[in-house]
């Protein structure tokens, strides 16, 4: 049996970093979702595979590629628990090409390298399609062309004119792709469903609290949701935006129910004023709730509902970015009335817990004479006494009220809520923790708001006889400018300085807002291509009644059309030259001798084969392969042509 060669005689070496950097390009965005031991398997790979082919060595055996192949498999599956999804499938996919390159011998391998890349580059998209994803893939699939192309390269040509024809085919299917893009029927729902990464931690709140959950989010600028506003924006004070409600506490952690559905959540508020209309897009949170101005009344996003505590909540996790419009009543009333056992429920407290919090606020409360002046005089607790505000809290330990009360007295707002919610009940007045967002920037370039994570805010809710659930926010009592102004406003201004919030320079935060409008320009027109917005633009053209058939063969169509544009313009360009007249004129001489000239022969050795098969007279062959022979590579004159028409027009 004959064994197969393992050694390598560096024929790829002029090609094999192209082919390197083609999958570099394409494993370059998903860096950020695999593991450490992948990336360094990825580049340690091509490493070793590059030092193989400049010093000749060997490549590694059959069965050590086989070992490493089913232990990075293994690998794989113990990361992710699964080899399904946009995350396992990505990795071993970056794995397995690293593998491939272990094991790369000729050209056809290096082809099959590159159609891996091009998978890598459109698997990227399944996570998220950024700003910057399409000149992303511009590049990437230029970079892979100029790769295919330096493979088959004559030694003459140079990377530059790879590059240039990688690009100029790239713009040759840029019109077909678009035409694809704007007439191909959009489907309300896909054909498929892609499981989402779900390996890497999501920002957003959690629906428990402890004191410092939201630390965390409060020096995070990621954004959590933008919202267009149809008519005027509301102040920065009324700028809450309801998330989840929390109402069981154990001494240390609030923690709420599960989303459920409620018919009369929604009938329990009485509302006043006038309402605000807006459209909130939503990042990607992989949670069920839905956040809206407070107090939200009807909305649009689908198997979305309110739960008995009036949060809203959808039946499936967001692990998308979803758009919807929603109408809100800044003024509003919550249930008036309720039951006893209802207000024991929300007053409940656990036994020996935060004693010197209960002895307090029975004082207080005994002091105050009613609930109102009770609130009132909590509220003046925090603002006139030394509490301060500040995301770098100190622990607190056991008994987290307390210590915070009596000790501390530095913290933000979860603690705020919490030691106020405490207080409220152990004076036996119903209260419950809201988590949401307060305040959002308001971009000038897009006229749109943004609210980040930095603006994630917990505030309390009391129940008081003829009012109902009434919204009491003490932060507002210790640090009123971070309600007036917001978390990011507060910090340009300097106020958030004591708090621990720093701001960027203005250039940077304007280079920011400039870059988040041409994103939410991005979601609109291109994320959001959607069926409505489609057959709005279908109708914009002229089309009468877009269906999904008139769309299908207007795409058909056109495509065809431009390819057959485009073929005519390659066959322009790249047409065989006319031939001189000189090389007509010899062509009827030849035929008048009867004979076909060989492969590769020469005007002289036609003559002599020609003088000797008594085709013709010598004298005439002679005479005509020498004024042709003049004609086409000597001196530039009308001379030798004139010959060369008299000597073929005296054969008979």
């Amino acid at each position: 049996m004959k064994m197969r060669p393992r050694g390598t005689d560096g024929s790829l070496l002029s090609s094999l970093p192209w082919t390197m950097a083609a999958l570099t390009f394409s494993v370059a965005p998903h860096l950020p979702y695999l593991p450490i031991w992948i990336i360094a398997a990825f580049f340690g790979c091509a490493a070793w595979r590059y030092v193989i082919e400049k010093q000749r060595r060997m490549l590694p055996s059959s069965w050590f590629r086989a070992l490493l192949a089913l232990l990075c498999f293994l690998g794989v599956f113990a990361t992710y628990s699964a080899i399904s999804g946009v995350g396992p499938g990505s990795a071993l996919l970056a794995i397995m090409a690293s593998l491939k390159l272990l094991e790369t011998r000729k050209r056809r391998d290096q082809f099959v390298l590159l159609f891996i890349s091009v998978f890598l580059v459109m698997s990227s998209l399944l996570r998220e399609q950024y700003l910057w994803s399409l000149p992303y893939m511009i590049v990437s699939v230029i970079v892979i062309m100029t790769a295919w192309l330096r493979m088959s390269a004559v030694s003459r040509e140079t990377a530059k004119q790879s590059f240039a024809t990688g690009g100029r085919l790239l713009l040759y299917a840029a019109p077909i792709a678009i035409a694809m893009w704007i007439f191909f029927p959009r489907l309300a729902t896909p054909f498929w469903a892609v499981p989402i990464d779900t390996g890497r931690a999501s920002s957003g709140l959690s629906d428990t609290m402890s004191p410092g959950d939201i630390s965390s989010l409060s020096l995070s600028n990621e954004v959590a949701f933008r919202v267009t506003f149809d008519g005027d924006v509301p102040e920065p004070r009324d700028r809450y935006w309801r998330g989840l409600v929390l109402s069981r506490f154990n001494g240390r952690t609030w923690t709420g129910l599960e989303p459920s559905m409620s018919a009369a959540a929604r009938q329990q508020i009485a509302v006043f004023g006038d309402p605000v209309a807006y459209e909130i897009t939503l990042e990607p949170t992989r949670q069920q709730w839905v956040f809206a101005l407070d107090m939200p009344m009807s909305w649009s996003l689908p198997e979305t509902f309110m739960g008995p505590q009036q949060q809203l909540a959808r039946s499936l996790p967001i692990d998308q970015r979803v758009a919807y419009e929603a109408i809100s009543y800044p003024e509003y009333r919550v249930e008036a009335d309720s039951s006893s056992l209802y207000r024991r429920w929300y007053s409940r407290l656990p036994e020996n817990s935060n004693q010197r919090t209960v002895e307090l606020a029975r004082q207080m409360r005994d002091t105050a004479g009613s609930d109102r002046a009770f609130i009132d005089a909590v509220l003046q607790k925090f603002h006139n006494e030394e509490f301060f505000y500040t995301l770098e809290p100190p622990p607190l330990g056991n008994n987290p009220v307390d210590r915070f009360l009596f000790e501390t007295r530095r913290g933000f707002c979860e603690h705020y809520a919490s030691a106020f919610s405490v207080l409220m009940r152990s004076a036996g007045i119903p209260s419950r923790i809201v988590l949401g967002y307060h305040g959002g920037e308001i971009n000038p370039m897009g006229g749109h708001l943004i609210v980040r994570q930095s603006d994630a805010h917990a505030w309390t809710e009391v129940w008081l006889e003829d009012l109902g659930w009434y919204r009491v926010d003490p932060t507002a009592a210790v640090a009123p400018d971070r309600i007036d102004y917001g978390a990011s406003d507060a910090a340009f201004e300097g106020l958030g300085e004591a708090w621990g919030l720093s701001a960027p320079s203005q250039l940077l935060h304007r280079l920011s807002l400039t870059l988040d409008a041409l994103n939410v320009k991005w979601n609109d027109w291109i994320l959001g291509y959607g069926p409505d917005t489609q057959n709005r633009f279908m109708e914009w053209l002229g089309m009468d009644n877009p269906d999904q058939r008139k769309m299908l063969f207007t795409m058909i169509g056109l495509v065809f059309g431009m390819i057959a544009l485009i073929s005519l313009l390659l066959a322009l360009r790249y047409r065989a030259p006319a031939k001189d007249p000189a090389a007509r004129l010899y062509q009827r001489f030849i035929k008048k001798t009867g004979l076909v000239p060989g492969i590769g022969e020469t005007a002289q050795q036609f003559a002599h084969r020609a003088s000797s098969s008594d085709a013709l007279p010598p004298a005439d062959i002679e005479s005509v392969t020498t004024a042709y022979l003049d004609a086409r590579y000597g001196p530039a004159d009308t001379s030798s042509f004139a010959r060369l028409k008299r000597a073929v027009a005296a054969i008979g």
